[in-house]
């Protein structure tokens, strides 16, 4: 990774001079640089590891680093849920569901020229399991791997797993140089220098990494499934909504990450730029610390869920791009229940229940970061709404990257939290969200602990039945939603602003803030 260099200025400019010289020298780069694409996004990288990353933001630069056995397929230029062969040519498995094998195409080579063979996808996968953090949970039901062949991988299960074959096509089962352990003398699996760089086969590598600025990934030129048509993709890190309206408006940037509702309203009116908007898996939610005092109680989560005003949150902050939850799996997904229980805003039963419990004079405090743009109003949305059942809530904003080590040690009362499946399967949902074995960053932010739903839960992970797996699935989700775990607040429809330039975009729930840059191409 190379990092920028200071450039002397051999004759003093008047100061105005410079910024016009600034202005008009930016304009001109984004003119002639055709092949170039800036994407503005409201959040740093947290890091560049696929197996410590659990965020989007890193996901935007590593998903197009690395390759995968299997990935998304792609119909009439549709993203789709179902995955198909990628770096494996093929695979089969057993009748029981337990030995998988991969058949790996030959001619892959990372940018060092080693190949991509059935070991380097070995190393990645145990390297995840070895270091056990969030994603490695993704396939921690593999058992063992055997390299058969130098183009043959067998892997075993330590039980049936209903969407194995999705999880390999996850950010977390990026295959990695197995060489990139040259630069860790002390061969810990958890090597610093992949934070903040990568080593992978994809149509684009990390050029550049530039913390609170930018980060620039260039283009793959032996790529095996294509050239890429741009040659470069800068993404830069621009935290103020405002701001990046600005510099889509102004040609700086080509794609504006996470725009508030009104702002994407003003820019359909703008000829040269065009929302695309989707159906989305996209949730935003509120972590409720259980393990704190007071909110261990189901009565005060059930009194929380009852403060917040979410018809108040989907009209006036996101101006009706929402659906309220109906519990914790969204609509589009199977195993959504239209009937499940929904919370509504009733300051007098929140008021009630914490009466019922004991509970006066509640004060706690709700963290946000930049990590969506409308989540400050989202929080003073909530504090308002709080305060009309008695409950005083502080607002605490903390910067994404440290919020996110915060969430992990459970730092926090309550946290605005967004989520987005990586595989289409309800696992991502209920498993990541309730499983007690997940507390923290891998996915129950909330530290819920509760044996029943443990159980029901780790019993449906196990089946390969699609009814089976939906009945359990509706008994956790009854409970889950009594205990009040998490605030559910909506689910939100996905827009992307792009300049009108931008041609071949393709939109997949399961890679939210993630792009086709392989295939993106400017007109």
């Amino acid at each position: 990774m190379k990092y920028l260099r200071s450039f002397g200025i051999t004759k003093a400019l008047p100061i105005v001079s410079c910024c016009v010289l600034f202005v008009v020298c930016s304009v001109c780069v984004m003119a002639q640089d055709k092949r170039t694409l800036v994407i503005g996004a409201a959040s740093d990288i947290h890091s560049l590891d696929p197996a410590v990353s659990r965020d989007n933001s890193d996901w935007r630069q590593t998903y197009p680093a690395y390759d995968r056995l299997v990935r998304y397929e792609v119909v009439k230029g549709q993203g789709t849920t179902r995955v198909e062969p990628f770096a494996a040519g093929s695979w089969s498995v057993s009748g029981d569901g337990l030995t998988w094998t991969f058949y790996i195409r030959p001619g892959i080579s990372f940018a060092d020229g080693t190949s991509l063979d059935a070991e380097a996808v070995r190393f990645s996968l145990q390297r995840a399991l070895d270091i056990g953090k969030g994603p490695a949970q993704n396939f921690n039901v593999i058992k063992s791997m055997r390299v058969v062949d130098p183009l043959i991988l067998e892997i075993k299960l330590a039980r049936p797993f209903g969407p194995f074959l999705q999880t390999l096509a996850t950010n977390a089962a990026s295959i990695i140089n197995p060489a990139v352990m040259e630069h860790d003398p002390h061969n810990d699996p958890e090597l610093d220098w992949l934070r903040s760089n990568t080593d992978g086969s994809g149509p684009f590598s990390l050029e550049e990494w530039v913390p609170g600025e930018h980060a620039v990934l260039r283009a793959n030129k032996g790529y095996w499934d294509g050239t890429p048509w741009l040659d470069e993709v800068v993404v830069k890190f621009i935290p103020d909504p405002d701001e990046r309206v600005a510099a889509l408006e102004n040609g700086r940037i080509h794609i504006a990450e996470n725009l508030l509702m009104e702002q994407l309203s003003k820019l359909e009116s703008n000829p040269d730029i065009t929302v695309h908007r989707y159906p989305s898996q996209l949730v935003e939610y509120v972590y409720i610390n259980t393990q704190r005092p007071h909110l261990s109680d189901p009565r005060v989560r059930r009194a929380l869920s009852h403060a917040a005003d979410y018809r108040g949150i989907i009209e006036n902050v996101l101006h009706g791009n929402a659906v309220q939850m109906k519990g914790p799996i969204p609509q589009g997904m199977w195993g959504h229940n239209p009937d499940a229980y929904q919370y509504g805003y009733d300051p007098k039963k929140a008021a009630d229940l914490l009466k019922d419990a004991g509970v006066e004079d509640l004060k706690l405090t709700l963290k946000y970061s930049e990590r969506r743009s409308e989540w400050k109003e989202i929080a003073q949305a909530l504090q308002t709404s709080f305060s009309h059942a008695g409950i005083h809530l502080k607002l605490k904003f903390v910067p994404n990257p440290v919020l996110r080590e915060q969430l992990d040690q459970g730092d926090f009362d309550l946290c605005l939290g967004v989520w987005s499946p990586d595989f289409a399967d309800p696992y991502m949902f209920m498993n990541f969200w309730f499983d007690s074995a997940y507390w923290g960053l891998p996915g129950n932010r909330s530290f819920y602990k509760n044996e029943l739903v443990d159980e029901f839960l780790r019993q449906a992970a196990k089946s390969s039945s699609v009814a089976g797996r939906t009945k359990l699935y509706s008994r956790v989700q009854d409970i889950v939603i009594s205990d009040a775990a998490y605030i559910f607040l909506h689910q939100i429809e996905a827009a992307v602003p792009m300049h009108k330039s931008v041609q071949g975009y393709v939109y997949n729930p399961m890679l939210e803030s993630i792009y086709n840059l392989e295939s993106i191409w400017k007109k």
